[in-house]
Protein backbone atom coordinates (compact mmCIF):
# COMPACT_ATOMS: atom_id res chain seq x y z
CA UNK A 1 0.00 0.00 0.00
CA UNK A 2 1.33 3.68 -0.30
CA UNK A 3 1.83 4.95 2.67
CA UNK A 4 1.55 8.64 2.80
CA UNK A 5 2.37 10.75 5.55
CA UNK A 6 0.57 13.63 6.61
CA UNK A 7 2.44 16.92 6.95
CA UNK A 8 3.40 17.29 11.24
CA UNK A 9 6.17 18.30 13.33
CA UNK A 10 8.19 14.98 12.99
CA UNK A 11 10.09 13.70 10.06
CA UNK A 12 8.20 11.27 7.84
CA UNK A 13 9.27 7.96 8.64
CA UNK A 14 11.95 6.88 6.55
CA UNK A 15 10.49 4.10 4.09
CA UNK A 16 11.72 1.64 1.48
CA UNK A 17 9.94 -0.13 -1.16
CA UNK A 18 10.85 -3.71 -0.70
CA UNK A 19 12.37 -5.24 -3.96
CA UNK A 20 12.16 -8.95 -5.09
CA UNK A 21 15.56 -9.67 -3.92
CA UNK A 22 15.20 -7.70 -0.54
CA UNK A 23 11.59 -9.77 0.15
CA UNK A 24 13.46 -13.16 -0.82
CA UNK A 25 16.50 -12.16 2.23
CA UNK A 26 13.68 -10.82 4.46
CA UNK A 27 11.69 -13.77 4.25
CA UNK A 28 13.37 -16.02 7.59
CA UNK A 29 12.41 -15.77 10.95
CA UNK A 30 15.61 -14.27 12.84
CA UNK A 31 15.76 -11.34 10.17
CA UNK A 32 12.52 -10.53 10.47
CA UNK A 33 13.08 -10.43 14.03
CA UNK A 34 16.47 -8.48 13.92
CA UNK A 35 14.84 -6.15 11.29
CA UNK A 36 11.94 -5.04 13.80
CA UNK A 37 14.34 -4.73 16.82
CA UNK A 38 16.77 -2.37 15.17
CA UNK A 39 13.43 -0.60 13.84
CA UNK A 40 12.06 -0.37 17.69
CA UNK A 41 14.77 -0.13 19.49
CA UNK A 42 17.66 1.59 17.63
CA UNK A 43 20.87 0.60 17.06
CA UNK A 44 22.63 -2.23 18.72
CA UNK A 45 25.51 -5.27 18.14
CA UNK A 46 25.22 -8.54 16.94
CA UNK A 47 25.78 -9.82 20.87
CA UNK A 48 23.10 -7.07 22.15
CA UNK A 49 20.44 -8.51 19.20
CA UNK A 50 21.42 -11.82 20.17
CA UNK A 51 20.60 -11.44 24.38
CA UNK A 52 17.44 -9.55 22.72
CA UNK A 53 16.14 -12.54 20.86
CA UNK A 54 17.55 -15.29 22.84
CA UNK A 55 19.70 -16.64 19.83
CA UNK A 56 23.50 -16.44 19.46
CA UNK A 57 25.80 -13.87 18.15
CA UNK A 58 26.88 -16.08 15.45
CA UNK A 59 23.93 -16.26 13.93
CA UNK A 60 22.90 -12.42 14.39
CA UNK A 61 26.37 -11.31 12.62
CA UNK A 62 25.21 -13.79 9.75
CA UNK A 63 22.04 -12.55 8.97
CA UNK A 64 22.40 -9.06 9.54
CA UNK A 65 25.12 -9.34 7.23
CA UNK A 66 22.66 -11.03 4.90
CA UNK A 67 20.35 -8.26 5.21
CA UNK A 68 22.53 -5.45 5.33
CA UNK A 69 24.02 -7.06 1.07
CA UNK A 70 20.20 -5.69 0.08
CA UNK A 71 20.18 -2.08 1.99
CA UNK A 72 17.63 -3.28 4.71
CA UNK A 73 20.24 -2.92 7.34
CA UNK A 74 23.86 -0.98 8.04
CA UNK A 75 26.36 -0.86 10.09
CA UNK A 76 26.65 2.77 12.77
CA UNK A 77 30.22 2.81 12.61
CA UNK A 78 29.62 6.30 14.76
CA UNK A 79 28.80 4.15 17.69
CA UNK A 80 31.41 1.12 17.05
CA UNK A 81 34.69 0.46 18.26
CA UNK A 82 37.58 -1.50 16.95
CA UNK A 83 35.82 -4.34 19.00
CA UNK A 84 32.16 -3.88 18.59
CA UNK A 85 30.08 -3.40 15.27
CA UNK A 86 26.99 -1.58 15.78
CA UNK A 87 24.11 -1.80 13.20
CA UNK A 88 20.87 0.12 12.39
CA UNK A 89 18.02 0.32 10.25
CA UNK A 90 17.87 2.06 7.42
CA UNK A 91 14.16 2.93 7.56
CA UNK A 92 11.10 2.53 9.28
CA UNK A 93 8.52 1.12 7.41
CA UNK A 94 8.83 -1.70 4.49
CA UNK A 95 6.03 -0.72 1.83
CA UNK A 96 5.17 -2.95 -0.98
CA UNK A 97 2.65 -3.98 -3.24
CA UNK A 98 1.79 -7.91 -3.30
CA UNK A 99 1.21 -7.64 -7.41
CA UNK A 100 4.74 -6.04 -7.72
CA UNK A 101 6.05 -9.93 -7.67
CA UNK A 102 3.63 -11.22 -9.86
CA UNK A 103 6.46 -12.55 -11.91
CA UNK A 104 8.43 -13.81 -9.40
CA UNK A 105 7.39 -16.61 -8.10
CA UNK A 106 10.41 -16.73 -5.36
CA UNK A 107 9.51 -13.63 -4.32
CA UNK A 108 5.88 -14.00 -4.12
CA UNK A 109 6.07 -16.89 -1.92
CA UNK A 110 8.45 -14.68 0.13
CA UNK A 111 5.62 -12.33 0.65
CA UNK A 112 2.92 -14.90 1.41
CA UNK A 113 5.35 -16.41 3.75
CA UNK A 114 6.16 -12.39 5.20
CA UNK A 115 2.29 -11.75 5.63
CA UNK A 116 1.69 -15.07 6.99
CA UNK A 117 4.38 -14.19 9.83
CA UNK A 118 2.92 -11.16 10.54
CA UNK A 119 -0.82 -12.60 11.20
CA UNK A 120 1.62 -14.86 13.49
CA UNK A 121 3.36 -11.83 15.19
CA UNK A 122 -0.08 -10.49 16.04
CA UNK A 123 -1.68 -13.40 17.66
CA UNK A 124 1.97 -13.48 19.89
CA UNK A 125 1.44 -9.75 20.87
CA UNK A 126 -2.13 -10.14 21.30
CA UNK A 127 -1.71 -13.24 23.64
CA UNK A 128 0.69 -11.30 25.36
CA UNK A 129 -1.11 -8.62 26.15
CA UNK A 130 -3.86 -10.62 27.55
CA UNK A 131 -1.21 -12.58 30.02
CA UNK A 132 -0.64 -9.36 31.83
CA UNK A 133 -3.48 -6.96 30.82
CA UNK A 134 -4.72 -7.57 35.03
CA UNK A 135 -1.99 -6.24 36.18
CA UNK A 136 -2.18 -2.58 34.07
CA UNK A 137 -4.91 -0.12 35.18
CA UNK A 138 -8.30 0.55 34.20
CA UNK A 139 -7.69 3.20 31.49
CA UNK A 140 -5.58 0.95 29.44
CA UNK A 141 -7.39 -2.48 29.68
CA UNK A 142 -10.40 -0.51 28.34
CA UNK A 143 -8.45 1.39 25.75
CA UNK A 144 -6.78 -1.78 24.24
CA UNK A 145 -8.24 -4.63 22.18
CA UNK A 146 -9.25 -5.46 18.89
CA UNK A 147 -13.05 -5.47 17.10
CA UNK A 148 -14.02 -6.54 13.50
CA UNK A 149 -16.38 -5.51 10.99
CA UNK A 150 -17.52 -6.80 7.73
CA UNK A 151 -18.22 -4.11 5.54
CA UNK A 152 -19.30 -4.61 1.64
CA UNK A 153 -16.54 -3.12 -0.09
CA UNK A 154 -15.06 -2.73 -4.14
CA UNK A 155 -11.51 -2.75 -4.37
CA UNK A 156 -10.90 0.79 -4.75
CA UNK A 157 -13.07 1.82 -1.66
CA UNK A 158 -10.82 -0.92 0.46
CA UNK A 159 -7.85 0.47 -0.93
CA UNK A 160 -9.28 4.03 -0.07
CA UNK A 161 -9.98 2.60 3.83
CA UNK A 162 -6.76 1.31 3.99
CA UNK A 163 -4.78 4.50 2.99
CA UNK A 164 -7.38 6.69 5.09
CA UNK A 165 -6.72 4.60 8.09
CA UNK A 166 -2.73 4.19 7.84
CA UNK A 167 -2.74 8.67 7.55
CA UNK A 168 -4.73 8.52 10.59
CA UNK A 169 -1.80 6.49 12.66
CA UNK A 170 0.52 8.79 11.06
CA UNK A 171 -1.47 12.05 12.51
CA UNK A 172 -0.93 10.40 15.59
CA UNK A 173 2.46 9.27 15.64
CA UNK A 174 3.26 13.27 14.25
CA UNK A 175 1.18 14.47 16.86
CA UNK A 176 2.71 12.27 19.62
CA UNK A 177 5.51 14.51 21.78
CA UNK A 178 8.42 12.50 22.92
CA UNK A 179 8.28 11.89 26.66
CA UNK A 180 4.61 12.31 27.44
CA UNK A 181 3.72 11.55 31.20
CA UNK A 182 2.24 7.73 30.76
CA UNK A 183 2.61 6.79 27.38
CA UNK A 184 4.23 3.79 25.97
CA UNK A 185 4.75 2.49 22.97
CA UNK A 186 1.59 1.00 21.32
CA UNK A 187 1.45 -1.71 18.55
CA UNK A 188 -1.22 -1.23 15.75
CA UNK A 189 -2.18 -3.43 13.03
CA UNK A 190 -3.85 -2.70 10.29
CA UNK A 191 -5.72 -6.02 8.39
CA UNK A 192 -8.69 -6.08 5.71
CA UNK A 193 -9.06 -9.12 3.99
CA UNK A 194 -11.99 -10.16 1.74
CA UNK A 195 -13.87 -12.39 3.39
CA UNK A 196 -13.85 -15.99 2.40
CA UNK A 197 -15.86 -18.58 3.49
CA UNK A 198 -14.48 -22.09 4.78
CA UNK A 199 -13.85 -24.65 2.70
CA UNK A 200 -14.06 -22.17 -0.62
Amino acid sequence: MDKKTPAGGRPAPRTVRLDGRQVRVLAHPLRMRLLGALRLEGPATATALAGTLDTNTGATSYHLRQLAEVGLVAEAPELGTRRQRWWRAVHEISDFEPTDFDDDPDARAAVEWIQADQVRHLAEQARRWTAVAHRHDRAWRDAAGMGDAVLTLDAARLRALNDELWQVLMRYRDETEPGVAGAQAVHVFLAAYPRVEEGR
